[in-house]
């Protein structure tokens, strides 16, 4: 069965790529876990766009995030040490291992991450991408 689609126009050429980027990120995680914001900043006349995503990552030590970007894909993955030798009466914080990815446009920059107070705030940066006109000679 063949798949139609809104990039299968004879009109738009070469967009193959933008195409797996939606169904990659269609297909991430439906889990709820963790939570997360996505703000857009205030910016100032001549500044690129700012964003910044937020996640509840209460537990976790800094050596226990890994935060890459993998072919234009912010990915985030938690893991907690489950073998710390405690002999627990009731166990009501898990730990839990995560992955969350989010899918960045072309020119957008991470700028940074920080972790504090349970809060991993990661600053992004959408960067003008610059207009060029070139003119194509005809060969004879």
């Amino acid at each position: 069965m063949t798949r139609l689609s809104v990039f299968s126009s004879p009109l738009l050429l070469g967009f193959d790529e933008l195409e797996r980027m939606l169904d990659r990120a269609s297909k991430t995680s439906g889990d709820g876990y963790p939570p997360y914001n996505i703000e857009r900043l205030p910016r100032a006349e001549g500044e690129a766009e700012r964003l910044r995503i937020t996640l509840a990552v209460a537990g976790f030590a800094r050596d226990e995030i890994d935060i890459t970007i993998e072919e234009n894909q912010l990915v985030i993955r938690g893991r907690q040490n489950d073998g710390d030798g405690r002999d627990y009466l009731h166990r009501g914080i898990a730990a839990r291992q995560f992955a969350r990815s989010f899918v960045l446009a072309d020119g957008m920059e991470v700028r940074g991450a920080r972790l504090t107070n349970g809060l991993l705030e990661i600053g992004l940066e959408k960067l003008e991408p610059k207009r060029l006109v070139r003119r194509i000679e005809i060969g004879g």
